[in-house]
C-alpha cells in the first residue's frame, strides 16, 4: 500500500457511497484529507478527515471548500470529485428543474471544483473526477444524464491538455454500473432493471490505484 504521508487530498462526494470508499483508501494511506458534501453526518464518519459540509450547487462552494482543505493542510495535492446524481425518464418529461441539478451538479460542480483548484496544485498534483459510462454509451431515458456526463468529460479531456504544461495530471473515470444505490436515490423518474453492478469496494481500489499511478483516463474498459 502507498505511503501518503505528508500528502494533502480533498474527495469532493465524501459522503457518497463511492467518495466515502475512496476517503477512506486514502486515509488509510496516510494522507491528510479534507472531505466534503451535503451531508455533515456522513462525512464524519470518515475518522481524521477535515470535515467541510458544502452544497456545490452554490457559486461559491466549490472556492470555499478548496481554500479550506489548503488553510488546515497548508498545501494541497490532489482533488477527487465524486459527487454527483442521476435522473430517468424520457427526454419529453424531464422537467427543468431536473435538468438544472443535474447540470449543476454533474458538470458545473466539478467545473468549478477544477477551476479552484488548479491555481493551487504544484507540479505533480492531480484532479481526478468521475463522470459515468454513459459518456462512451449515452441511453434511452437518461438523454440528459447521457448529455451531461459526456460534457463532463470532454472537460476532463481538454482541461488535461491545458494542465499538462505545469505538469498537473487530469484523470477521467467512466466507471460502468456499480452498486452505490445512486440509482434507487434519483432525483427524477424510477430506474430500469439494471443488470448486478460492479462491487463499489473494487471499483474505489481500482479509482486509488489510478489516482496514484500515472493513468490520465479510466475507460469503462478498464473496470472489466
Amino acid at each position: 500500500m502507498s505511503d501518503l504521508s505528508g500528502k494533502s487530498y480533498l474527495v469532493v462526494g465524501a459522503s457518497g457511497a463511492l467518495g466515502s470508499r475512496i476517503a477512506r483508501g486514502l486515509r488509510e494511506r496516510g494522507a491528510a484529507l479534507t472531505v466534503t458534501g451535503r451531508s455533515a453526518e456522513a462525512l464524519a464518519a470518515v475518522d481524521g478527515a477535515h470535515v467541510v459540509p458544502a452544497d456545490l450547487r452554490e457559486p461559491d462552494a466549490a472556492r470555499a471548500v478548496v481554500a479550506a482543505a489548503v488553510d488546515r493542510h497548508g498545501r494541497l495535492d490532489g482533488v477527487v470529485i465524486a459527487a454527483g446524481v442521476v435522473a430517468f425518464g424520457p427526454l419529453a418529461e424531464i422537467d427543468d428543474d431536473t435538468v438544472d441539478d443535474l447540470v449543476l451538479i454533474d458538470f458545473l460542480a466539478p467545473l468549478r471544483v477544477m477551476r479552484a483548484a488548479l491555481p493551487v496544485l504544484d507540479a505533480g498534483g492531480v484532479i481526478l473526477g468521475i463522470s459515468a459510462v454513459v459518456a462512451e454509451k449515452p441511453l434511452p431515458n437518461m438523454a440528459v444524464y447521457s448529455a451531461v456526463k459526456a460534457a463532463t468529460a470532454a472537460l476532463f479531456a481538454a482541461a488535461r491538455t491545458e494542465a499538462r504544461r505545469r505538469k498537473i495530471r487530469i484523470v477521467d473515470v467512466r466507471p460502468p454500473h456499480t452498486e452505490t444505490g445512486l440509482a434507487g436515490r434519483a432525483i427524477a423518474g424510477e430506474a430500469p432493471k439494471l443488470p448486478t453492478g460492479l462491487d463499489p469496494d473494487a471499483v474505489a481500489e481500482r479509482i486509488i490505484a489510478a489516482l496514484l499511478s500515472d493513468e490520465t483516463e479510466l475507460a469503462s474498459t478498464a473496470f472489466s
